[in-house]
C-alpha cells in the first residue's frame, strides 16, 4: 500500500480505484516550489505501482490549475547555480516518471495552467479544461527556453507552426480556444468540470485494465521517441537561458 500522507504540496482521495491528486498550494495557484517539484515525480511513480487504483485524476486546488514555477518565493531563496542543477535534474525525472505510468491520467485544468503548470496538464493522457481555463506556456515572457517538455509535446498537439508561434510569443488561450486547435479534449462549465473528470475517469476503470494500459503504452513509445529527440536540447537551451539571466 502506497503511503500519500507523506506529500506536503498535494493532497489525494482514492476511491471506486480511482485516485484523486490536488496540487495543493491554492494561495500560489499551485505554484510549484523545488519540493512540490520533487513530490511530482514521486508521486507519478507513486500511482504506477499502486495496486489499488487504476486511474489518476490530476487538478489544482483553489481557482488555479498551476501558475508555473515559484520564481519568487519556492526556488529564489536557494543558491541559484546548485537551484539550476536541482531543477533540470528533477525535469527530465519528472517528464520520464509520467510516460513511464501506463495507468491512465485526466487533467481537471480548473483555471490557469501556465509555464510548468501546462506542461504538467498536457502531459496528461486526457485534458478536460473548464470554461474558466486559461492555458499557455510563459517561459519566454521571464527569458527562459520552454524546455520542460513543451517543445516535445506542442507540435504533436497543434502543428509545429502554430506551436511556434504559441511558445515564442507565450500567449495565454481561454479553454475555447485551447479547444479549437486540439490542445484540450473537452471544455465544460466551471461547475460540471469535477463531474465530467470523474465520469471520464470511472469510465476508464471500468475497462479492461490490460487493454488500456497497453494502448496507452504504445502510444507513449511515440512520445517517447518526440521526448527523446528535443528534451535534452530544450533542457540545455533553458539552462543557458537560465544563467544569462542570472548573469
Amino acid at each position: 500500500m502506497v503511503d500519500y500522507s507523506r506529500y506536503k504540496c498535494i493532497r489525494f482521495e482514492k476511491a471506486e480505484r480511482i485516485l484523486a491528486a490536488t496540487l495543493n498550494r491554492p494561495e500560489s495557484l499551485n505554484s510549484v516550489t523545488a519540493e512540490m517539484h520533487e513530490e511530482l515525480a514521486e508521486m507519478f511513480s507513486d500511482f504506477c505501482g499502486d495496486d489499488e487504483v487504476d486511474v489518476m485524476t490530476l487538478t489544482g486546488a483553489g481557482r488555479g490549475f498551476c501558475s508555473g514555477a515559484d520564481l519568487k518565493g519556492g526556488f529564489s531563496a536557494e543558491d541559484p547555480h546548485k537551484l539550476a542543477d536541482r531543477i533540470f535534474k528533477d525535469a527530465r525525472r519528472l517528464i520520464v516518471a509520467i510516460l513511464e505510468t501506463d495507468k491512465p491520467i485526466i487533467a481537471g485544468v480548473n483555471g490557469p495552467a501556465a509555464g510548468l503548470g501546462v506542461t504538467l496538464a498536457l502531459f496528461c493522457d486526457i485534458v478536460i479544461a473548464s470554461e474558466r481555463a486559461r492555458l499557455g506556456d510563459t517561459h519566454v515572457k521571464v527569458g527562459l527556453v520552454a524546455g520542460d517538455g513543451g517543445v516535445a509535446i506542442w507540435p504533436l498537439l497543434v502543428g509545429v507552426n502554430r506551436a511556434k508561434e504559441l511558445l515564442m510569443t507565450g500567449e495565454m488561450l481561454d479553454a475555447q480556444q485551447a479547444l479549437k486547435i486540439g490542445l484540450v479534449n473537452h471544455v465544460v462549465p466551471h461547475e460540471d468540470l469535477a463531474r465530467a473528470v470523474q465520469d471520464k475517469a470511472r469510465q476508464l476503470a471500468a475497462g479492461n485494465a490490460f487493454a488500456v494500459r497497453a494502448t496507452k503504452r504504445a502510444v507513449n513509445a511515440y512520445l517517447k521517441w518526440m521526448v527523446n529527440q528535443v528534451f535534452d536540447l530544450s533542457l540545455v537551451l533553458e539552462r543557458m537561458s537560465f544563467d544569462r539571466l542570472l548573469s
